[in-house]
């Protein structure tokens, strides 16, 4: 029997750092009265024990008068006390939820909450896209820890209100103590570093609205390699590589990539948005994650080659989230498109700028055959991370915005990104939805895009166009599936012409059978009748 008992022990030792948790959804009652302000996490990481002890305080307005405070936690975390305005208070934590019930009510207005905890975090079984600790070590033996928690939430390793709807809009403080000799990479800046006995403290500050998953730190035997980065309005901010001490001699030649994404990236859609603070990569044991200020690299310097010159995909990638992501954020998970995809097509952009538009047009060729359509881009409303994360949010929605960018034209379409983009109304604070897109882009092109929107984000159908022979040299092109007109690329005797198509049709004179949309800028079905 020895050997089933050791089985199931490991497996009861395995389950017990594993997490099952769900970002998003229908926001509870006792949380949509609550409006975050600012976060501050101190704690004291041990990389040897795997553990995590300390505090977090929450400030937060209510809305309504309460007594009941409620916080995301994982429970594999334990919660030691609990006060709120400095008096303590009794609490249960139960199903990865702290319930705090107030000896008395709270009025409408300003709380501060803390909440003291620790405990062993949960492992990432699949960084980044199923989040946890990573314990491990550089190939000096020396410590290294990353965090990932974009499709389980912040909770993962603090206390906090889990919805993509509601961000600290005074930011946030990270006070990490770890060994001596470690460095601790946050967001924001660097407000002071201390050293006390075999211990150094990092206090991390950002004064910006930060995302939830985007508050956490690495830790590493890190170098800082720094140089200055004058943005396209003329502001000078700080960009810095904290790369592994092991691989310093390769820091330069990534921030000179880092750079040239910045320089494309600020042409299409405005400038970098974290001026006040800094543009940063960490190096991490995982692929990579968009976070504020200190996007994850772990592409192990692996260039392809654009236009003739290195290229990473993954740092390009990444930062372009700082823009769709960070700075303009979906209100819900059901519009992570705007984010994933918006982002996505920015990295064919960079082929457009850097090869031209023929190479762009190929990649968007490319990303239309690879498109799934399994899964409408946007599900519904008020749906989990789990439920809304699948590929096409990425390639589909990129190719939507090629579509869109199509049927607008260039002279309104890239104002209108860059407005989306730098507009206060989207950004920062404001966070937008896919019906907020779609109307900007009607406004814009004094056209109602709402059915091209629904047709393809809503739906999975492909546009099916029918071309049907009438006679020798005449054929009828219409739209079968898609209520409303469109202008399509139709190739005949004269040419490439712009035409309108429409469910009645259009009749065309041609000695065989006109092309239809050649350079792909639809997901269609050409249906030859």
């Amino acid at each position: 029997m020895r050997f089933p008992i050791l089985l199931f022990l490991l497996f009861v030792l395995a389950d017990a750092r594993t997490q099952d948790l769900k970002s998003g959804g229908v926001l509870k009652p006792e949380q949509a009265i609550l409006d975050i302000r600012h976060y501050t996490i101190v704690l004291d990481v041990s990389p040897s024990e795997q553990t995590i002890e300390g505090y977090a305080e929450i400030d937060v307005n209510t809305t309504q008068p309460t007594s009941v405070l409620l916080f995301d936690l994982v429970h594999l975390l334990t919660v030691r006390k609990v006060w709120v305005n400095k008096k303590e208070q009794p609490f249960t934590h139960e199903n990865d939820l702290i319930r705090i019930s107030l000896s008395s009510s709270l009025p409408v207005g300003k709380a501060k909450v803390k909440i003291q905890y620790g405990g062993k975090p949960g492992i990432a079984p699949r960084p980044p896209w199923v989040g946890g600790f990573m314990w491990t070590k550089d190939t000096a033996g020396n410590p290294w820890v990353a965090i990932t928690d974009c499709g389980e939430g912040a909770k993962i390793y603090f206390p906090c209100k889990d919805h993509p709807s509601d961000e600290p809009n005074e930011g946030a403080d990270l006070i990490i103590t770890v060994p001596k000799g470690l460095y601790v990479a946050g967001p924001g800046l660097l407000l002071k570093t201390s050293t006390k006995g075999n211990k150094s403290t990092f206090h991390w500050k950002t004064n910006y609205t930060i995302n939830n998953y985007s508050i956490l730190f690495n830790i590493g035997k890190y170098k800082v390699v720094s140089r200055t980065y004058t943005t396209v309005n003329g502001n000078k901010v700080p960009m810095q590589f904290y790369v592994l001490e092991e691989h310093v001699d390769k820091a330069d030649h990534l921030l000179d990539l880092f750079e040239q994404s910045a320089r494309v990236a600020e042409k299409y859609f405005g400038e970098y948005p974290w001026i006040k603070e800094k543009m940063a990569i960490c190096e991490t044991p995982h692929l990579g994650m968009e976070h504020q200020t200190l996007n994850a690299y772990g592409n192990n310097f692996r260039y392809t080659k654009v236009g003739g010159k290195d290229f990473d995909w993954l740092l390009h990638h990444e930062f372009g989230h700082e823009w769709w992501a960070n700075k303009v954020t979906g209100i819900d998970w059901s519009d992570m498109w705007i984010q994933e995809g918006i982002c996505s097509f920015g990295d064919a952009l960079y082929t457009r700028e850097v090869e031209g538009e023929e190479a762009y047009i190929k990649r968007m060729q490319e990303t239309g055959r690879n498109t799934q359509n399994k899964l409408p881009v946007v599900m519904g409303e008020h749906l989990d991370y789990d439920v809304i994360y699948h590929p096409d949010i990425y390639g589909k929605g990129a190719f939507f915005m090629h579509t869109l960018r199509y049927v607008i034209g260039d002279d309104i379409f890239f104002p209108t990104l860059k407005k989306l983009a730098t507009d206060p109304q989207y950004t920062f604070d404001n966070m937008v939805s896919t019906n907020d897109v779609e109307q900007l882009f009607s406004s814009a092109s004094h056209q109602n895009l709402k059915p091209l929107f629904d047709f393809y984000l809503r739906t999975v159908h492909k546009l099916e166009v029918q071309v049907k022979q009438v006679s020798d040299s005449t054929y009828q092109v219409q739209l079968l599936n898609f209520d409303g007109s469109l202008p399509i690329d139709i190739v005949t005797k004269q040419g490439k012409q712009r035409l309108t198509v429409d469910k009645k049709g259009i009749t065309l004179t041609n000695a065989t059978w006109p092309t239809v949309d050649p350079d792909g800028y639809y997901l269609k079905k050409v249906i030859l009748e």
